[in-house]
């Protein structure tokens, strides 16, 4: 806001005096060479006529490459509609004579894009146009900021071992080790394992390990695209280049800059584009499709596959000069039945991360289901195991209050069809709600709060929501308190009359 403001007010001032002056005071050129900001002024024939140091730096030009020059020199990705729009020139400016802002990306002189935030307003002396005057403020750093609050954003929920990685295996400090080695180095890392055991998390952690820790970490799964698009993807294009390219992109690689680039799936992508890539890792350069200007790239190439690489080297689908390359330091992910001793530490991560979705305190595992996960083969390692107990979660919540017996887990990890069903209710009792033991040992206030709770539930039909807003407390207290008295929920529970809990909740009183 502050920054707007301080744009606005220099480019205000600077409308003013341009009008007394026509830019030829020392103090208005003083005005301009201050400004953070960079500064340009374009005739109504759309050709630049100034620009300050600031626009210089910032668009890799000299001010004498820029004065003269059509506005278009910049290749600004916004405004191509504007010109189709408006007349010849740069923009619909001249015709609406309204002050717009806009954020877009202009191509610096050595082919690098920049994201910018554009000011653009007129000066107007009467009613002819004395020129255009366009502020360009660089969000570089602003993009590089936004990129690691989504990143860190995704990996709030990762686990709290080493860096998101949950175990204590022999196999695991194996990997714990060579991750620490590899992270220190510049050479290619090759991520190998089987779907599902965490390989993307191994690559973050070398990313927080390695020596670009502060630059971006950029990835892209290879398999989901097809060979255009995925060269597009990961080198850009300039505007045109390809049916709707309207714009500049910018590739991965360029985005990686000064930081990690992670290509999963590697094994997937064709041959043409190993060839592609195989060029890029040798020169350190990229091409944007439709450019033939190289541009230089500096980052740490990272990449995964469940594929065996050997295998496909010897079939003829896969270059054994780019295997060699990539391949440099090779990290072995291992599979979840080589490392059975970490499911239980698994299972209580998932389950707390779950239990904090679900806005319960905690999930359990009884005996029986903890002896059906370690018996699995897990032939999706360890995302199979996250889905197994976020399946089975909501079975226990339904029907044990998030204690997970082995009859909640998937068929396929457990065998059984379901869980044997809860015993009836004991005469007298209410039809929605049965209750575990006697209620001998509690208090009066105690056996009302029961009593209470019970009649809650029944008003609510079972739902916890409702009856926690029933009783006036928060859901987890009426959770804690079935747990207390020992009450189940009925997933047939009926509501009774409201009078029920009425009375219930005056004898508390």
């Amino acid at each position: 806001m502050l920054m707007s403001h301080h744009i606005d007010t220099c480019r205000n001032t600077f409308c003013t005096w341009f009008e007394a002056s026509m830019f030829k005071t020392p103090q208005l050129s003083a005005v301009c060479n201050t400004l953070q900001e960079g500064l340009v002024l374009i005739g109504a024939d759309g050709r630049i006529q100034a620009v300050n140091p600031a626009m210089e730096r910032l668009t890799g030009y000299a001010a004498d490459e820029l004065i003269g020059q059509p506005c278009t020199i910049l290749q600004c990705d916004v405004c191509e509609k504007s010109r189709r729009e408006g007349r010849d020139h740069w923009c619909r400016l001249f015709d609406t004579r309204e002050e717009h802002r806009r954020r877009c990306r202009i191509l610096r002189k050595d082919g690098a894009t920049v994201p910018v935030l554009k000011n653009a307003s007129l000066v107007m002396e009467g009613d002819q146009v004395l020129v255009a005057v366009e502020t360009l403020t660089d969000l570089t750093e602003l993009d590089l900021r936004d990129r690691k609050i989504a990143e860190l954003t995704r990996r709030v929920e990762d686990a709290p071992g080493f860096h998101g990685l949950v175990g204590m295996s022999a196999p695991m400090r194996r990997l714990f080790n060579s991750i620490e080695r590899a992270a220190g180095s510049e050479a290619p890392v090759l991520i190998l394992g089987e779907s599902g055991t965490g390989k993307e998390l191994v690559a973050h952690a070398l990313h927080a390990l390695g020596g670009r820790r502060d630059g971006p970490f950029i990835q892209l799964n290879c398999a989901a695209l097809n060979e255009s698009l995925l060269e597009s993807e990961l080198f850009g294009h300039v505007k045109g280049a390809f049916t709707g390219a309207v714009r500049h992109r910018q590739g991965r690689f360029e985005a990686a800059h000064g930081g990690d680039l992670f290509l999963d799936e590697i094994g997937d992508i064709p041959v043409p584009m190993q060839v592609k890539l195989l060029r890029v890792l040798e020169t350190k350069q990229v091409e944007r499709v439709g450019d033939n200007h190289p541009m230089p790239v500096d980052v740490r190439f990272i990449s995964a596959t469940n594929r065996n690489i050997p295998a496909l080297v010897a079939d003829g689908k896969y270059r054994e000069d780019f295997y060699y390359r990539i391949n440099v330091l090779p990290l072995h992910v291992p599979p979840l039945r080589d490392r059975r001793e970490d499911i239980p530490l698994l299972a209580e991560h998932f389950l707390n991360i779950i239990a904090a979705r679900a806005g319960r305190c905690v999930f359990t595992l009884d005996r029986a289901a903890l002896d059906a996960l370690l018996r699995h083969s897990w032939p999706g390692n360890v995302r199979e195991l996250k889905s197994a107990l976020e399946f089975a979660a909501i079975h226990a919540e339904a029907e044990t209050e998030g204690r997970i017996e082995a009859c909640h887990l998937p068929a396929a990890v457990h065998g059984q069809d379901q869980c044997p069903p809860l015993p009836p209710p004991a005469a007298g009792a209410p039809n929605a709600v049965v209750t575990r033991g006697a209620d001998h040992g509690l208090s009066a206030d105690e056996q009302a709060e029961k009593t209470a709770l019970i009649a809650a539930l029944q008003e609510a039909g079972g739902n916890k929501n409702a009856a926690a807003r029933l009783l006036g407390v928060h859901r987890g207290t009426v959770l804690n308190r079935m747990r207390k008295y020992g009450i189940d929920v009925r997933k047939s529970v009926a509501a009774t009359p409201a009078s029920n809990f009425s009375t219930a909740l005056n004898s508390r009183q």
